[in-house]
């Protein structure tokens, strides 16, 4: 119990919800991209195919990836667990930083002149996530219902 109250104690603060909503909304496509092929995406083994086999990541962390982005922009939205959802988007985030678009500078490729994203996106995205994993899912969150119960117990 004292694990889960961990996880969801959050505040009443509608400041976290923006950051929470906001980060789960954005993110929502991508993830759906990923797993279901919506949006245009390439579904779950077209995305599996591309990060094993063309950006060499294992397996596990490619799964993980598309399950940050997918079940945690879910888990965000309607405020489930949200710091651990938080952070495994701020994971993917800062790695898709690190590993993809740093070498393309800062803006996106708002022109088309540009081989590749900057990373202002991710950047935006790293900053809402970090928000909600310091202050939790906020007012509106199932995370405040768990840690209101759990507090009864």
């Amino acid at each position: 119990m004292k694990a889960l109250k961990l996880i969801t104690q959050t505040n009443d603060q509608t400041a976290s919800l923006l950051a929470r909503l906001t980060l789960g909304l954005v993110m929502f496509p991508h993830g759906a991209q990923m797993a279901l092929g919506w949006f245009g995406g390439y579904g779950f083994a077209g995305t599996m195919g591309f990060f094993t086999g063309t950006m060499h990541i294992p397996a596990v962390f490619a799964f993980l990836a598309i399950a940050a982005e997918f079940a945690g922009s879910l888990a965000l939205i309607v405020g489930l667990f949200s710091r651990v959802a938080a952070f495994g988007l701020a994971v993917v985030m800062a790695v898709a930083i690190l590993t993809a678009h740093l070498s393309h500078g800062f803006f996106m490729n708002w022109y088309g002149n540009q081989q590749g994203e900057g990373f202002e996106y991710h950047l935006l995205a790293l900053g809402l996530a970090l928000i909600v994993l310091v202050h939790g899912g906020g007012k509106l969150s199932l995370d405040a219902l768990l840690a209101a119960r759990a507090d009864r117990k």
